[in-house]
């Protein structure tokens, strides 16, 4: 699937679009003596949101990305690296020098979660703006460790910028949708997005989100939902424009990847024949993890 404690005068607003952005316009006073109006507390709604100047200017500050979990969620930080660094901000490995902090979270394993709770409670301690995202935060969005912070959830990386610009200006925004088409359920964000490769010959490909399953300790379930597939075509375009690109390894991943396509009528076999085809020579596709008893029947 974000000041020591919070950013200054931080709205807590459900999506970006419910904020005013006019300039706020304050009259000067024509008397010494008259007392200044008192307004009254603004509601969400009436947000404005003040001009950015000086360090404030989007796109010119640095963010520190921090990933933890599966392949999917590193995919995921690629994603977000990509749009932000396509947008004009730093990404950086220093995060004693980053402006704001993304942390991408993973549910999987109790000490990836832990990690990333003490990692939170470090960026605020160190008076850092603070982004959180992944499976943690989407899973379980009332825990008490992720209040009063910024919230991207995992169909929504792709409006990435968007929050760490809100952020940054001092706004919580949190983003917990799931995107639909149709009347169906996709995938996520598009796979065409801009991405930072952490390894630059590594192409990592999520063919799909959630699971069919229904494991009773399963807490990436409640994070990543039921089975969505990217439509075969996206897939085998992102394939082509990495190859073009200078990779030479591809990762098919996912949370269950040999269930892909049974929401949207193909299978596995039918998407791995499609990617053979487009695969340059001394290039290699990589296979990601699956359940047995789905593995069988593909």
């Amino acid at each position: 699937m974000a000041d020591p404690v919070s950013p200054p005068c931080s709205e807590i607003i459900d999506d970006i679009e419910d904020l005013v952005s006019t300039l706020s316009v304050v009259p000067k006073l024509r008397s010494r003596n008259k007392k200044p109006k008192v307004e009254k507390e603004k509601k969400i709604e009436d947000a404005v949101i003040e001009p950015a100047i000086g360090d404030n200017i989007p796109g010119t500050q640095n963010i520190y990305l921090k990933t933890w979990g599966c392949a999917h969620n590193s995919s995921d930080s690629e994603y977000m690296a990509g749009q932000l660094a396509a947008y004009g901000y730093r990404i950086t490995e220093d995060k004693t020098a980053a402006d704001l902090w993304l942390l991408n979270s993973c549910t999987v394993k109790s000490p990836a979660e832990d990690h990333f709770r003490n990692e939170i409670n470090t960026a605020k301690k160190m008076g850092k703006h603070l982004v959180v995202a992944g499976c943690v935060p989407q899973g379980a969005p009332k825990a008490s460790f992720v209040q009063g912070l910024s919230i991207i959830g995992v169909q929504q990386i792709d409006r990435v910028v968007e929050v760490v610009e809100e952020t940054l200006k001092g706004n919580t925004v949190v983003m917990l949708g799931t995107k639909k088409q149709s009347g169906k359920k996709m995938g996520g964000a598009s796979l065409l997005l801009p991405k930072v490769r952490r390894n630059p010959l590594i192409e990592i490909i999520a063919i799909n989100t959630g699971c069919l399953n229904q494991c009773t300790y399963c807490k990436t379930k409640h994070a990543r939902g039921d089975l969505g597939s990217y439509p075969p075509e996206e897939i085998v375009a992102r394939a082509k424009q990495a190859f073009e690109e200078g990779v030479v390894e591809i990762w098919l991943t996912s949370e269950d990847t040999g269930t892909y396509g049974r929401d949207i009528g193909t299978s596995l076999p039918e998407l791995l024949w499609k990617l053979v085809e487009v695969i340059p020579e001394g290039c290699r596709l990589r296979l990601g993890m699956t359940n047995p008893h789905i593995f069988w029947n593909i």
